[in-house]
């Protein structure tokens, strides 16, 4: 459909309308080549014309000389009479002399000569068919009439003239068509070069669309085609990589939330057959409250990225200590470092960092951070975490360090993305990050990794001061009222 739509717009719109044009420009080449011509002969036999008027008047002034005789030598020693005929005729029309020595019986139509009679110039013009031949005629009323005298005719056949322009307009329509037929060929090419890859690129995508994300275009041309070639096979690279993302994403929550809810079931089942030994009751209702905390903590973590997503998550900004919320969170997990064996430092050096920020939202960030540090720590090493404040300029900086086993450089640019995990043996939806990042980005902020693989991981968040986010704030407002 779409190679019938293209071609028929260039065949209709472009050489339908150049095809008009060139056969317009053929008319009125031929009509001024005609026109030309003619005026050419026309003009060759006014010229003649006047030479001979001018002959016969000055005969007829001359008393001395007779002015048949005269008139007969005129014509009989024309000089032009290769290229036309110089003729004498009577009263009636009749040809009496001719300048090529033929003498003509038949009755000739000479609407000239009638004319010559009415004009007050005593001179007509002819041009138009006579017999079967065009010609164009100038008849000249004598000065001296009589009988067998009455005017000369200067007559001129327009067929090598015919014959000439005929040539021209032959070449003329020649090199139209010419036109027309490289116009054709190079319209075809360019439209074949796009009409042919865009019927590809048509396929292709409807292949990615029904799910075929390996398909691919070869790129062939280094144009606009080229670069939608490229961006497609981007699109389709990039939509692979995020199915691909999507379908762990969904096996790793499905058994994320299979674990709670196995050990939830089991303890369930298992308090029902044994009630009466308070024991078993009172660590089966602990491990209970705990898996349920945990999958009420995974189902927040995907309510808000669903939040994000749909970019419905909005934040309660007020003034807040960013240490306070810190220390908090470093109490919250001393105890579970402790268990686990790894070496917790949390050092302040500021005495105070006061932000604009959402109290509940920054506390979060903190657990999912300090949480991937615990949970990514190597085991067969001593472990080791890292937590500081300082302030740099107008940002404040808290930074989290672990010696565990680091992010490599293929994964560290996609950490932040939905659905992203460097490590499915891990627990974890792998949306934490994505989510963190948008909370700190929301209150104007910065949330930074690097890491070395094997070596460990440093994840910085940075917040502005109060000065600083007052700043932030109104440039970003001036930006959305511009745009």
């Amino acid at each position: 459909m779409a190679h019938k739509k293209i071609t028929t717009r260039w065949l209709t719109g472009n050489l339908g309308v150049i095809v008009i044009i060139l056969v317009i420009v053929e008319i009125i080449f031929g009509f001024g080549v005609q026109s030309f011509y003619y005026n050419s002969v026309r003009q060759l036999l006014y010229s003649q014309s006047n030479m001979v008027g001018s002959l016969l008047q000055r005969y007829s002034e001359d008393g001395s000389v007779d002015y048949k005789k005269e008139v007969r030598n005129l014509i009989e020693n024309f000089a032009m009479r290769d290229k036309m005929e110089l003729m004498a005729l009577d009263r009636n029309g009749n040809v009496t002399t001719t300048s090529s020595g033929f003498k003509i019986e038949e009755k000739m139509y000479m609407p000239d000569f009638d004319t010559a009679f009415s004009s007050s110039e005593q001179i007509g013009e002819f041009r138009g068919r006579a017999g079967d031949e065009n010609i164009m005629a100038i008849s000249i009323l004598s000065p001296v009439r009589d009988a067998n005298l009455m005017a000369v005719r200067l007559v001129v056949s327009l067929e090598n003239v015919d014959s000439c322009i005929m040539t021209i307009m032959l070449f003329a329509i020649f090199f139209g068509v010419v036109m027309v037929l490289l116009m054709l060929l190079s319209g075809s090419y360019f439209i074949n070069s796009i009409v042919i890859p865009v019927a590809e690129i048509g396929k292709t995508a409807r292949r990615i669309a029904q799910g075929d994300f390996k398909t691919r275009l070869s790129i062939k041309n280094d144009d606009e085609i080229g670069e939608l070639c490229d961006t497609i096979n981007y699109m389709a690279e990039e939509l692979s990589n995020s199915e691909t993302m999507k379908n762990d994403f969904i096996s790793s929550v499905s058994h994320e939330l299979r674990t709670p809810l196995t050990a939830i079931k089991g303890w369930s089942e298992t308090i029902l057959e044994s009630p009466e030994d308070t024991e078993m009751l009172k660590k089966g209702m602990q491990i209970i409250i705990k898996e349920s905390d945990r999958l009420s903590g995974m189902v927040e973590e995907l309510l808000d990225f669903s939040r994000v997503q749909s970019g419905r998550l909005k934040l309660n900004i007020e003034k807040i200590d960013m240490l306070a919320e810190l220390c908090d969170v470093v109490i919250m997990f001393s105890e579970r470092a402790k268990r686990e064996g790894i070496d917790f430092n949390y050092e302040e050096n500021v005495e105070m960092a006061v932000v604009f920020g959402d109290k509940n939202r920054l506390r979060q960030v903190f657990i999912n951070i300090i949480d991937n540090a615990i949970k990514y720590s190597e085991e067969n090493k001593e472990q080791r975490i890292d937590i500081s404040c300082d302030r740099e300029d107008d940002f404040y900086v808290v930074r989290v360090k672990d010696n565990g086993q680091g992010i490599s450089k293929k994964d560290l640019p996609h950490v932040k993305q939905k659905f992203y995990k460097t490590n499915y043996t891990r627990r974890g939806s792998g949306i934490g990050l994505a989510v963190a990042d948008e909370i700190i980005a929301q209150m104007f902020g910065e949330l930074s990794l690097d890491s070395v693989f094997g070596e460990g991981t440093e994840v910085s968040i940075k917040l502005p001061t109060e000065k600083k986010y007052s700043q932030l704030k109104e440039e970003k407002q001036k930006n959305t009222a511009q745009s």
